[in-house]
């Protein structure tokens, strides 16, 4: 049976336009959901860092001199002590960082961490991990009403 001339195509058939439009839709869905969910990852790894910094330069600004306390009753941090105490808040943490008294001052700690997180979906494109960096720095307040007092 003969189609009348009315329903005959005019032109080349479409073959194949749908599977590359398919293609190109999966690429794009694909780099989308990679985007959306290690980009959450990465955000969630610097939020890490930083609250793994915060806690390892609170656990390190804890750590009085006991002698200067005794002796002058004045509460200020023990260098060493409060650099081990942070240190090893991160080793038990699991977390790679430093820990430093910051220059200068008698009562601060300083706390750097950096998280690396393995990628999940933007390893296909060859992005297999990403680094994020947590800073937080801790004083020792001493009194109930202030510092000091």
């Amino acid at each position: 049976m003969r189609l009348p001339p009315s329903a005959r195509r005019c032109g080349p058939p479409d073959r194949g336009s749908l599977t590359l439009m398919l293609a190109v839709l999966f690429v794009a869905l694909l780099a989308l959901a990679g985007i959306v969910i290690d980009g959450g990852a990465k955000l969630t790894a610097a939020e890490n860092a930083s609250a793994v910094a915060q806690e390892a330069a609170r656990a390190g600004a804890g750590m009085v001199s006991r002698a200067s306390a005794y002796s002058s009753g004045n509460f200020i941090v023990a260098r060493d002590q409060a650099i081990a105490a942070a240190d090893d808040y991160l080793a038990r943490a699991g977390y790679r960082g430093s820990a430093r008294q910051v220059p200068g001052t008698a009562n601060e700690i300083e706390v750097t961490v950096t998280v690396t997180e393995q990628t999940t979906v933007l390893s296909i494109i060859g992005i297999r991990s990403f680094t994020e960096n947590g800073r937080a720095v801790a004083t020792l307040e001493s009194g109930v009403t202030g510092p000091g007092q």
